[in-house]
């Protein structure tokens, strides 16, 4: 799709073009070193046993029988791990990666071996011996909530939580303006509704997977697939009673992580069999430890009161948000709270979150994580208004949209933003008018991410033949290596096949921030930018002890130092190359380094659409046709933008249509395996087709806004107005799997 240039402040030679990836020849030939590749002399191999049960206090472990046999090096359970203080953050991830007085859901870590072969780990496993007292569960968020639930935690309520409620609801988030009871009575219609949405997983190709070794010394290394390797060291030094210095860790290739691996569950473990046995040992999950035990996204409950007037205009939203995420306090429903609202201009908003534990796996970030569910909420109640009255739903969407000096649900005044740009071309797509058949029906829905900045450190070193390494922190993820190349190159005016850009280890470069909240385009951009500035400044310093002028008399453009103006002299230009080559004769090595505590990532909107088509005898749903129209600021690898967009559309439609997490009556998980936890593949899809809208981010020096997580939070509502429309029932409960939309056709 071609770009929508109407917002572009500047011309550029590299940024905005579309060069081959550097990770991609190593990754087609197998070269690319992932997690479960590396290897060490006298590895051994590390394996988990797992609770089989939702909730139980753990009485004793036994771990004679399977220290005995020949081969086990080392077994680890809670008590090899220091007590954690007071810090009820680190004390969670701790008792998630290992469990202490309880195993709280099905699949928790209660031991772990290390042996010379993975046979003898899998035998000694079996030999450990767990006296569990069962006790009563609860996995479903309402159920949790009520009075007389099964309590997970006794005291873990912060201060904002009621008196009286069930020990299991951590924490209440509320944000909004107005006065919601004005706002509803001047509504020609008040709609409430309930919706529901079960937890999913990311669905990573790769597995955990890691290597740790320490030594006598207390010297670490650990190599893993991490979204954020000094995440990685700072989480498992307090977790071992490390020094963060003594603890380096490498991130390797990762093979999908979405939010999902911003955590740790392998890591300590690995460390305290190699501090235990004096060897590497080498941990990775299976695909039902994946899914039984490593972080889904919450699972929720929505009640929506929405008011419109019969022109469209809606006059007040309320959204009581209750989010459960797994057996710890964290769900994402602050941020659900936050975003429910945040694409309207509402005079009379409020959203209240409750934070409830229930005995499931911790969920960890799903791509712009509690925005989906959120969304579908007020989206599918919006539509639901908009088709009452007989009005079209974009036309709804964009009277009511938010602009540049709207004030936010959550409590911001927006900058320059992009969510009514989105909405005008997607209504002048062709996709918005195309007849319908039979059984079909089209969606629409917008979508709003906050983005992130953060810790962030860059540095840029210039060989003597004029190439350029980019030193980074953060995990490629989402191609981010050619995007900081790009930018590199397109700062210091030369072509793209001259950079390469590396990621770092965490002793050999500054802290940097996970790979998360689609930081890294922006805020690692931004130093990459910045660490390019500083190398020029340098070379024009070189440049002007060259020819013996001062130094603001040169300035760089197009590659090359030159003269400021007449005044200066004529010199002919100096390349970087010709600057690099006499380096050593000018000072030294030329570098250029920047790190900063980045703000201004600037928010993002989308607007989707749909096509799908319901089969009214098995109530089985098809996508016929998808069209994501997003602000990415200023988009500067379009095709990376473009697999940024359709791997959240992809994403949002498993999610929409069948993933789930299925659980028994005795609180097990019944799918945890791709076989019956069905993501989408090549035939359940489309293709996805991509509008690129361009606002530029004031906060960024090319305009750059995050794209990777806003993609995946208009499709549920999206997909949802589609099959409502194709089946002629309002759909309010996710996954729409065929039974449920059958049972929902014979229901109307």
């Amino acid at each position: 799709m071609a770009l929508d240039t109407k917002s572009e402040t500047r011309q550029f030679t590299v940024v905005g073009t579309r060069p081959l990836r550097p990770d991609g020849i190593d990754k087609v030939t197998g070269r690319a070193r992932f997690g479960a590749d590396m290897t060490a002399p006298g590895m051994l191999i590390g394996l988990v046993l797992r609770s089989p049960h939702a909730h139980a206090k753990i009485k004793r472990i036994d771990t004679s029988a399977a220290e005995a046999i020949p081969g086990v090096h080392a077994v680890v359970t809670r008590a090899d791990f220091p007590v954690i203080g007071d810090n009820d953050f680190i004390a969670d991830i701790l008792d998630n990666c290992m469990a202490g007085e309880k195993a709280l859901y099905d699949g928790h870590a209660v031991a772990a071996i290390a042996a010379s072969s993975g046979a003898i780990a899998r035998k000694a496993l079996k030999l450990i011996k767990v006296d569990y007292e069962v006790l009563p569960h609860v996995t479903d968020v309402d159920a949790a909530m009520k009075p007389g639930a099964p309590v997970l935690h006794e005291g873990r309520a912060n201060e904002t939580v009621p008196e009286g409620m069930s020990s299991n609801v951590v924490a209440r988030y509320e944000f909004g303006h107005g006065d919601i009871g004005a706002g509803l009575a001047g509504a020609d219609r008040v709609l409430e509704r309930t919706y529901r949405t079960e937890a999913t997983h990311q669905g990573y190709i790769e597995p955990h997977a890691c290597l740790a070794q320490m030594g006598p010394d207390g010297q670490a290394d650990l190599w893993c697939c991490t979204q954020g390797q000094y995440m990685v060291r700072d989480t498992c030094a307090a977790i071992l009673g490390l020094k963060q210095g003594q603890l380096r860790v490498t991130a390797s290739e990762i093979g999908g992580g979405f939010g999902g691996k911003t955590t740790v569950f392998l890591e300590p473990v690995a460390l305290a069999l190699a501090r235990k046995s004096g060897r590497p040992v080498k941990m990775v999950m299976t695909r039902s430890e994946v899914l039984r035990a490593t972080g889904p996204t919450a699972s929720s409950s929505i009640d929506i009161k929405l008011g419109m007037t019969k022109d469209g205009r809606i006059t007040a939203g309320f959204a009581e948000l209750r989010y459960q995420g797994g057996a710890y306090p964290g769900s994402p429903v602050e941020f659900g709270a936050m975003s429910a609202f945040a694409p309207y201009d509402l005079d009379h908003v409020k959203t209240v979150g409750w934070d409830v534990v229930t005995n499931r796996p911790k969920q960890a970030a799903y791509r712009a994580p509690g925005a989906p569910m959120a969304a579908f909420a007020v989206e599918s109640a919006i539509d639901e208004l908009a088709k009452g009255f007989g009005l079209d739903p974009l036309e709804v969407r964009l009277k009511n949209a938010a602009r540049e000096g709207t004030r936010a649900s959550y409590g911001v005044t927006y900058p320059a933003i992009g969510l009514e740009a989105t909405l005008r071309r997607a209504k002048d797509h062709p996709h918005w008018t195309a007849p319908l058949g039979s059984n079909q029906g089209r969606g629409v829905a917008c979508g709003f991410w906050f983005n992130f900045g953060g810790n962030t450190c860059v540095s840029m070193n210039i060989a003597p033949d004029g190439t350029v390494n980019v030193i980074e922190g953060n995990p490629d993820i989402g191609g981010s290596r050619a995007s900081m190349s790009m930018m590199a190159a397109e700062e210091l005016g030369i072509s793209y096949d001259q950079v390469r850009t590396v990621i770092a280890d965490t002793a050999s470069l500054g802290l940097n921030d996970v790979t998360d909240g689609s930081r890294v385009t922006f805020a690692v951009g931004l130093a990459t930018i910045e660490a390019a500035r500083d190398a020029k400044r340098e070379m024009c310093k070189r440049a002007a002890m060259v020819w013996g002028i001062e130094e603001d008399a040169v300035e760089w453009k197009d590659g090359a130092a030159h003269p400021a103006g007449p005044n200066a002299g004529s010199h002919p230009p100096m390349t970087l190359a010709e600057i690099a080559a006499i380096a050593s004769n000018t000072g030294g090595p030329i570098a250029g380094h920047y790190e900063v505590n980045a703000e201004g990532a600037g928010v993002s909107f989308a607007t989707h659409m749909v096509d799908t088509e319901v089969d009214p005898e098995t109530g089985a749903v098809k996508i016929l046709r998808y069209t994501v129209f997003q602000d990415a600021g200023k988009a500067v690898h379009p095709a990376y933008v473009e697999g940024q967009f359709q791997g959240g559309a992809v994403q949002g439609i498993g999610w929409a249509l069948n993933e789930e997490y299925i659980y028994g009556a005795d609180g097990t998980l019944q799918n945890a395996g791709f076989l019956d936890y069905r993501i989408p593949v090549a035939s359940d899809l489309p293709m996805i087709d991509t509008v690129i809208l361009e606002i530029p981010n004031p906060g960024h020096p090319y305009g750059v806004r995050g794209v990777g997580e806003t993609s995946i939070v208009p499709p549920l509502a999206t997909i949802a107005n589609a099959v409502s429309a194709a089946s002629g029932v309002r759909m309010a409960d996710l996954p729409m799997s065929p039974p449920k939309v059958l049972a929902a056709i014979k229901g109307a």
